[in-house]
């Protein structure tokens, strides 16, 4: 989506997050090598239980800034969204990319992130020379691509990309919430929590779970098949941490007898 000049009024940053903001060095960088057309590319909901994963893209352009933009996970709700239509309208170009829980069902969850982002990219409308993405994996597989470990706390572009694509999906997600009430959608966005893990074990996924996850083997069926794949789709590294251990208890005959 091409930018439009939007003014909206974003609440004063919070003293945790006002310090240090992201800049475009990294965009300038690239710029001054000879890549006109510079893509800050992020992803959200890659470790959800349900929906899409989602990617975000920004071009950035040269003449404007946007203020108090910061990493995603570092904003509240209210104030991403009060950012939303000022980062959309400060871009030259935007765009997010989704696939499906289906789709990460049947690719993986790494080949999906990949599709999520040549779809975001496709959405630009324009040529990109250059892209750079937080952290230290390249899923989007462009011919110039520089990988910024905590990128979405540095570059402004991809710091602007995290919020749209987070922005984007949660309101996927408020909006699935009235076909599947008992899962509390517009509160947990399809990521882990008791009140989640609470109602899988009751009822079952729903058709927008990704079903072929690992964790998944001692839930309720209720008339959705599960997906198998041959790998161990779905083990992330958090599931493991003991901060996560109540999400995650042992099935009834493996726990030990009280």
């Amino acid at each position: 989506m091409l930018g439009r000049v939007v003014t909206t009024t974003v609440p004063r940053l919070r003293k945790s997050i006002a310090a240090r903001p992201p800049g475009l060095k990294a965009e300038r960088e690239m710029w001054e090598a000879g890549r006109e057309v510079v893509a800050g590319m992020d992803e959200v909901g890659r470790g959800a239980w349900a929906g899409p994963i989602t990617v975000g893209a920004v071009v950035a352009p040269r003449d404007r800034r946007v203020y108090k933009v910061r990493d995603s996970k570092l904003l509240k709700p209210s104030e991403r969204e009060a950012l939303f239509d000022r980062i959309a309208g400060w871009c030259l170009a935007w765009a997010v990319g989704h696939a499906s829980a289906a789709e990460c069902d049947r690719l993986g969850m790494s080949d999906a992130q990949r599709l999520a982002a040549r779809r975001a990219l496709a959405g630009l409308g324009m040529p990109v020379d250059g892209v750079l993405v937080d952290g230290r994996w390249d899923f989007v597989g462009h011919r110039s691509t520089r990988r910024i470990v905590g990128g979405d706390r540095t570059s402004l572009s991809i710091a602007a990309a995290s919020v749209l694509a987070k922005v984007t999906r949660d309101r996927m997600m408020i909006a699935e919430s009235p076909r599947f009430p008992a899962y509390n959608f517009e509160d947990n966005k399809g990521y882990p929590c008791p009140v989640h893990r609470a109602a899988l074990h009751a009822v079952g996924p729903s058709a927008i779970h990704r079903r072929s996850w690992v964790f998944m083997e001692g839930l309720v069926w209720t008339g959705v098949p599960r997906y198998r794949r041959p790998d161990s789709q779905g083990v992330l590294p958090f599931e493991n941490s003991p901060s996560r251990a109540h999400l995650f208890p042992p099935p009834a005959s493996t726990r030990p007898s009280e």
